[in-house]
C-alpha cells in the first residue's frame, strides 16, 4: 500500500485529506508542522508528502529541502492559500511536483496524487541504477551502497550464463537469495531450482541425497531414490555450505562436476544431467585446503566466478531501506499500520555491529513489531540485546529514555553533581557501582533487591534510575510492577 504524509498546521484540513486519500486505498498519516514532518520522513517510508507552506517551527519551503535532501525520490506536492502562489512556485524549483490551491476538492486531490505517483513509478523503472531481479514469493534485493550494486551488477551478467558461481560471505548475508536470482533471471528459470544444506545432512545419507539409489542398496533402502542431482535436471541445483562436504564426499561430487554424469548407489547405469552449479559458503576454503580438509581441484572448479558478499556492518548504508522493507513485510503479516522507526531506534540500528548480518536485522524487526503498540517502532520496542545499549550515561535524551516528566526536570541541575551513591548494597550483597553495572547481567532471583537498591541510591527518580543503572525505561516499569514496587516509597 502505498503511504502519504499530511503535514499541515490545520487540523481539519490534515483530516479532510486524510479521509479523502484513506478511502482511495492509501495508507495516510499526518503531521502538525513542518519540524515534526521532517521527523517522520526520516523514521518512517513515504511515496508522497502533502505539505503547507505557512507553518510555525519550520515553514513548508524549509521542510522540503530537508525532505529532498533525506530521499530525493519522495514525491511532495505543496498544500497554498492564493495568497501564497507564488511561495508554491518557488517551491516547484525547489523539487516539489506540484501545488494545489486551498480550499482543497477531494476530486482535484486525488487525481494529482495518483497522477504524481504515476509519473514517480515510471521514472524509477527507467533510472534504476542496478537490475531489478525476479526472485520467487515476491522477495526482493535490497540495497543501495555501492559495493551491493556492484554485486547487483555481477548478478546480472552472471545469470545469462551456465558457469559454476560461488557465492562467499558470513551467515545471514543473503547467499540464496544471490542464487535464486541467478537462476530465477537466466535461461534456466522455468525448470527447479533445487538445494542442499550440505551441513544438514549426516554423513552416511548425503551420497544419497546426491546421486539417490536403487531399492535394496543398503538397509533401510526401501524404494528407489531419485538424487538432487537428478530432480534438477535442467535447473540449477544450489549446494549450500559446500565446505561442510567430507572430502570423501568431495572426489565424488568432483567427478559429477566434471562429466556431469553420476552413478546413483547400488545401480550399474550411469546417469547423465544438465544442471547448472551454484555452491556457497561461509567458511575460509584457501584455510581449509592449507590444512587438507577441502580439495583444491574442486576449489577451482567450483570458483570460476566467485561472489562476495558483504557483511551488513560493512553495508549500514543499507539498514535504513532494509528495515523499511521488512517493516512492509511485517505490516502484511501482522495486520499492522508500523509507518517507520523511531530516529533513536534507527541511530541504535546504525551502531549494531550486526554479528548475525541480514537475518539478525529481520529477527530485530519482528522482535519489535510483537512488542510495539505505536505508530513507530521505538527503543522500547526493541531486544534487550540492542536496546541495552540504549541507556549509557550521555545517550538519554538522543535515545528516548527521558521524556517530560516533572522529575527529570527536578533532577536535571543535579545530575552533573550526582557522585552514583551506593545506597541500600547491603540487600545486594555487593558493592552496587552504577557507573558500569550492567542490569541484565544479574541472576533473576537478585532483580527485585536490585531494583531497590537502584530507586534508593537514585531517591525513586524513574528517569535517573534507568540511565544510571542500564535499564531500558520501560523494562524498568515492567519490573517494578511484577515485584510490586512503588518508586515513591524511595523519594
Amino acid at each position: 500500500m502505498l503511504r502519504v504524509l499530511v503535514v499541515d498546521d490545520d487540523a481539519d484540513l490534515r483530516l479532510s485529506v486524510a479521509t479523502a486519500l484513506s478511502e482511495n486505498h492509501y495508507a495516510v498519516d499526518q503531521a502538525k508542522d513542518g519540524e515534526e514532518g521532517v521527523n517522520r520522513v526520516r523514521a518512517g517510508r513515504y511515496d508522497l508528502v502533502l505539505l503547507d507552506v505557512n507553518m510555525p517551527r519550520m515553514t513548508g519551503l524549509e521542510a522540503l529541502k530537508e525532505i529532498k535532501a533525506h530521499d530525493p525520490s519522495i514525491i511532495v506536492i505543496i498544500l497554498t492559500a492564493f495568497s501564497n502562489i507564488r511561495d508554491a512556485v518557488e517551491a516547484t524549483k525547489e523539487g516539489a511536483y506540484n501545488y494545489l490551491e486551498k480550499p482543497i476538492k477531494a476530486e482535484n486531490l486525488v487525481y494529482l496524487v495518483d497522477k504524481a505517483l504515476r509519473a514517480r513509478h515510471m521514472i524509477r523503472n527507467m533510472t534504476l541504477s542496478a537490475p531489478v531481479f525476479k526472485l520467487p514469493n515476491g522477495t526482493d534485493f535490497i540495497g543501495q551502497s555501492t559495493e551491493m550494486k556492484r554485486i547487483f551488477g555481477v548478478i546480472d551478467k552472471l545469470s545469462r550464463v551456465d558457469t559454476a558461481v560461488l557465492i562467499r560471505g558470513e551467515s545471514g548475508t543473503g547467499k540464496e537469495l544471490v542464487a535464486q536470482a541467478l537462476h530465477f533471471n537466466g535461461p534456466r528459470k522455468d525448470n527447479r531450482f533445487v538445494t542442499i544444506n550440505c551441513s544438514a545432512i549426516p554423513e552416511t545419507l548425503i551420497e544419497s541425497e546426491f546421486f539417490g539409489h536403487e531399492k535394496g542398496a543398503f538397509t533401510g533402502a526401501d524404494s528407489r531414490k531419485i538424487g538432487k542431482f537428478q530432480y534438477a535436471d535442467g535447473g540449477t541445483l544450489f549446494l549450500d555450505e559446500i565446505g561442510d562436504v567430507s572430502p570423501a564426499m568431495q572426489v565424488k561430487l568432483l567427478r559429477a562436476l566434471q562429466e556431469k554424469k553420476f552413478t546413483p548407489i547400488g545401480s550399474n547405469r550411469e546417469v547423465e544431467v544438465n544442471v547448472r552449479i551454484v555452491a556457497a559458503t561461509n567458511r575460509n576454503l584457501e584455510e581449509m585446503i592449507r590444512k587438507g580438509e577441502f580439495r583444491e581441484d574442486l576449489f577451482y572448479r567450483l570458483n570460476v566466478l566467485p561472489i562476495q558478499l558483504p557483511p551488513l556492518r560493512e553495508r549500514k548504508n543499507d539498514i535504513e531501506a532494509l528495515s523499511r522493507y521488512f517493516i512492509d513485510k511485517f505490516n502484511q503479516q501482522y495486520s499492522k499500520t508500523i509507518s517507520g522507526l523511531a530516529p533513536a531506534a534507527m541511530e541504535l540500528l546504525q551502531q549494531h555491529s550486526w554479528p548475525g548480518n541480514i537475518r539478525e536485522l529481520e529477527n530485530v524487526i519482528e522482535h519489535a513489531f510483537v512488542i510495539e503498540n505505536s505508530a513507530q517502532l521505538t527503543v522500547a520496542s526493541l531486544p534487550d540485546s540492542l536496546a541495552g545499549h540504549a541507556a549509557r550515561p550521555g545517550l538519554a535524551t538522543r535515545l528516548g529514555l527521558e521524556d517530560e516528566d516533572e522529575e527529570l526536570d527536578a533532577a536535571a541541575g543535579a545530575e552533573d553533581a550526582i557522585a552514583l551513591p551506593v545506597g541500600g548494597t547491603a540487600d545486594l550483597g555487593f558493592t552496587l557501582d552504577f557507573g558500569r553495572l550492567d542490569f541484565q547481567a544479574n541472576k533473576e532471583e537478585f532483580e527485585r533487591r536490585f531494583l531497590i537498591s537502584a530507586l534508593k541510591a537514585f531517591k525513586g527518580r524513574i528517569n535517573q534510575t534507568a540511565l544510571h543503572a542500564n535499564i531500558p525505561k520501560k523494562t524498568l516499569l515492567r519490573k517494578l510492577q511484577k515485584y510490586g514496587i512503588s518508586a515513591r516509597d524511595y523519594n
